[in-house]
C-alpha cells in the first residue's frame, strides 16, 4: 500500500477517500470469508480485488455494497458510515457476471428501469437513456431485445444501467467472466477508459491477472479472507512480498538461499544450490534472516551460450521448449533444480534451442528479490 508522502497516498491533499474498510471479518458456519481486512479506495480510482476462488473477494463487494452484512466492521463511502443504510440507498450500484437482464423489456427499458422505479420525470429518463446507451457505444441497440444482443452488447446494456443511477461507486463482479477472450481483451481497454472519461471509483472483481494488471490504478491481492499485498501493477508485479504474490500473479522462479553475507553498498551475497548469488540493491534481504527464498521472473533470466562464466552465471541444460508466438518458453534444469526462462521470438528462429542443448544461464542481480516467507 502507498506510504505517507508517496504518489497516490491518502495523505496527499489531493486524495481523498471514496470507500473505507476497516476490521470487516465475515464467517458463513465454519468458513472464515473474511478475516479483519482493512482497505481505503480513493475517488476516481479503478481499484481491483484479485484472487482465487473463495479468497473473500466478491463476499467483500458484496458488504461494500450492503448485500451482505460483515459479523463485525465498519465500511464507510464518502466519509459515512454504511452499517444503517440499506443497500437500496447506497450510493453505488453493481455489474453482475450474469446481466440481470429483463428478457420482456428493451434495452432502453432495462437501462431506464432503476429510473421510474425513482419516479423520475419521463423526458428527464429519455435523455439520460440515450445518454447512457451512447456512453458505451450501443445507442443503436435501444429498441432490442436480451436475446438479440450478444454477451458483448449485453455486457454494455448492464454497465449502462448502473451507470444511469450516477453512482459514487462501481461496483463490478467478474463482469467479463463470460464473455470469449478476445472480447474480454477488448472490454477491458474500452472499461478502463469508460471510467477515466466518467471519474467514478470502480472496484472491479476478478480471479484472472492479466485482467487486473491490465485495468488497475491499484490491486488487493487476498487469500484466505485477508489481503496479501496491495499495490499498484508494477509494484505488485516487480516486488511481491511473499511466494503467493510471486506466483499468484505470473510465473517466477523460487530459490533457496541458507545464508547470505554483506557485498558492496546494498549487496548481498546469497549461497544457493545455483551457488553464490549477488542480490542487489532493495532485493537484498534484511539482516539476521539466515535463510529466504529469492525470487526472479522467468523474462528477467538471460540465456547465453555454453561455457559463458561471470557473476551469477549457471550452467543448464533446456528439459522443454514451448513456442508460442511472440515468444517461447524454456524449461531448465541448472544445479539440480528446474529454472523456467521466456525469451521473445524476434526473428524467426531466433531461439532455436532444444530439449538436452547446453547453454548459461545469468540471473540478474537487479532483478532479484528476496521474500519475506
Amino acid at each position: 500500500m502507498a506510504q505517507p508522502g508517496e504518489p497516490g497516498s491518502l495523505s496527499s491533499p489531493d486524495a481523498r477517500a471514496a470507500v473505507e474498510v476497516s476490521g470487516l471479518s465475515r464467517r458463513f458456519g465454519s468458513f472464515q470469508a473474511l478475516d479483519n481486512v482493512s482497505l481505503t479506495i480513493r475517488e476516481g480510482e479503478f481499484f481491483s480485488l484479485l484472487g482465487p476462488s473463495g479468497c473473500g473477494k466478491t463476499t467483500l463487494l458484496r458488504i461494500i455494497g450492503g448485500l451482505d452484512l460483515a459479523d463485525s466492521g465498519s465500511v464507510a463511502i464518502g466519509g459515512e458510515a454504511m452499517e444503517r443504510i440499506p443497500a437500496h440507498r447506497r450510493p453505488v450500484n453493481t455489474v453482475f457476471q450474469s446481466y440481470a437482464l429483463f428478457p420482456h423489456m428493451t434495452v432502453a427499458e432495462n437501462v431506464a428501469f432503476g429510473l421510474r422505479m425513482k419516479k423520475i420525470a419521463a423526458a428527464d429518463i429519455a435523455e439520460r437513456v440515450a445518454r447512457a446507451l451512447e456512453m458505451v457505444q450501443i445507442g443503436s441497440f435501444a429498441s432490442r431485445k436480451p436475446a438479440q444482443l450478444s454477451g458483448g452488447q449485453k455486457q454494455r446494456v448492464a454497465l449502462a444501467r448502473a451507470l444511469i443511477n450516477e453512482p459514487r461507486v462501481l461496483l463490478l463482479d467478474e463482469p467479463l467472466g463470460a464473455l470469449d477472450l478476445k472480447l474480454r481483451k477488448e472490454l477491458q481497454v474500452e472499461l478502463h477508459t469508460l471510467q477515466r472519461r466518467l471519474g467514478i471509483t470502480f472496484i472491479f472483481v476478478t480471479h484472472d491477472q492479466e485482467e487486473a494488471l491490465v485495468m488497475s490504478d491499484r490491486i488487493a491481492l487476498m487469500r484466505a479472507g485477508q489481503i496479501e499485498q496491495i499495490g499498484d501493477a508494477e509494484e505488485i508485479y516487480e516486488r511481491p512480498r511473499n511466494r503467493f504474490v510471486s506466483q499468484f500473479l505470473g510465473s517466477c522462479n523460487l530459490i533457496e538461499a541458507r545464508g547470505w553475507s554483506p557485498g558492496g553498498a546494498g549487496e548481498s551475497l546469497a549461497e544457493t544450490p545455483l551457488g553464490t548469488l549477488r542480490v542487489e540493491g532493495g532485493g537484498a534481504p534484511t539482516a539476521g534472516r539466515e535463510s529466504f527464498t529469492l525470487a526472479i521472473r522467468p523474462e528477467k533470466l538471460r540465456l547465453l551460450p555454453a561455457g559463458e562464466t561471470g557473476e551469477n552465471r549457471v550452467p543448464a541444460r533446456v528439459s522443454q521448449v514451448i513456442y508460442i508466438g511472440s515468444e517461447s518458453h524454456f524449461q531448465l534444469e541448472a544445479g539440480g533444480r528446474p529454472l523456467l526462462a521466456y525469451a521473445m521470438n524476434e526473428t524467426r528462429g531466433a531461439h532455436e534451442l532444444e530439449p538436452g542443448a547446453s547453454l548459461t544461464v545469468h540471473l540478474p542481480a537487479a532483478s532479484l528479490l528476496a521474500l519475506e516467507d
